[in-house]
């Protein structure tokens, strides 16, 4: 007499047949990524860097990917609002992120209730570029070198200020560092952007800064800003013949800021490297590589995903000792 599988015994079979087959039921659908649109959220309002890094990219892996890459400027708290929502998206490869020294450095001690975890929050895809901050002068002072400002500086101490875009930036850390580096006390004038900071600096109202070169650029040329040095480990392609850091007599004085991509944790590994080998393929286009370097005066990098995490784990450590010396926090 054939055997007759007893109701029990056949719903076994179909649960194992149904669990051996979502394998590749789940394979097929990662590999058919992406069918859709895919954003990518900026937290910075548009026109700054980050902002332009998105949108050139984007366009860039658009055309491989096949799909249209879309800008979601999400700013607020240093870029805090766009973290925490694409800490929360869905881990799909439809939602990135495009991180900075803020979002996933300085904001891990700037801020005491941060609403992302930086790390366990999200997937590293790769470090974009790096970019140098400049130290500027207003022009109308007889400060003609690095070494002429920290005369300046210390023959005043207690009593010199310097301006930046913001509470716990990269530009206000940057003057932090520089006060003590030389063991100078000085005040901290913080703005909300770049623009009021190097307005007042032109205007006399605070003598120093440190801010991307590209912000300054324009104010420089006119002769309303003297940029003294770059704080990158060599010279900018934006402005050759600025000096760095180390060869106006500060060696150990190297900070830069720096843009790269993420995902939401979870998301699938061969999304992660799919996004990654775009990323690195389009920074090794002509035209990108020009307009990131000589438009916006970064360095180029392209890291693996791996990478970017090992960056991190010596960059988040290394602003939370200068925030804590600092005694920055978040407005």
């Amino acid at each position: 007499m054939p055997y007759a599988p007893s109701f029990g015994a056949l719903r076994a079979v179909t649960l194992a047949a149904a669990c051996a087959a979502l394998p590749l039921h789940t394979a097929l659908a990662q590999d058919a990524w992406p069918n859709r649109p895919i954003s990518w959220v900026v937290p910075f309002a548009p026109g700054g860097s980050t902002d332009v890094v998105a949108r050139t990219l984007g366009q860039e892996i658009s055309k491989s990917l096949g799909q249209p890459v879309i800008i979601e400027n999400r700013p607020g708290a240093a870029g805090g609002v766009g973290a925490a929502y694409v800490a929360r998206a869905k881990p799909d490869g439809y939602t990135l992120f495009g991180g900075t020294i803020s979002t996933h450095a300085i904001n891990a001690s700037l801020y005491k209730n941060l609403s992302y975890d930086p790390v366990k929050d999200f997937a590293p895809v790769s470090l974009i570029a790096y970019v140098p901050n400049v130290l500027m002068v207003d022009a109308k002072l007889p400060i003609h070198s690095v070494q002429e400002l920290i005369t300046y500086a210390k023959a005043q101490p207690g009593k010199l200020t310097f301006a930046s875009s913001g509470a716990g930036t990269s530009t206000h850390l940057a003057g932090e560092l520089f006060a003590d580096t030389l063991r100078v006390p000085m005040t901290h004038v913080p703005y909300k952007g770049s623009p009021q900071a190097l307005q007042d600096v032109v205007a006399g109202l605070v003598p120093f800064l440190f801010d991307q070169l590209t912000a300054g650029e324009a104010m420089i040329k006119a002769g309303r800003l003297r940029a003294l040095a770059v704080t990158s480990p060599k010279r900018s392609a934006l402005a050759p013949t600025v000096p760095t850091m180390a060869e106006a007599g500060l060696p150990n004085f190297e900070m830069v800021s720096w843009q790269a991509l993420y995902a939401p944790q979870g998301t699938p590994p061969n999304i992660v490297q799919r996004l990654n080998a775009e990323v690195v393929k389009a920074l090794q286009n002509p035209e990108v590589r020009q307009k990131m370097t000589q438009q916006l005066g970064m360095e180029v990098v392209g890291s693996s995903p791996a990478e970017l995490q090992a960056f991190m784990a010596k960059e988040i450590p290394r602003w939370a000792e200068l925030v804590q010396k600092s005694g920055a926090t978040a407005n």
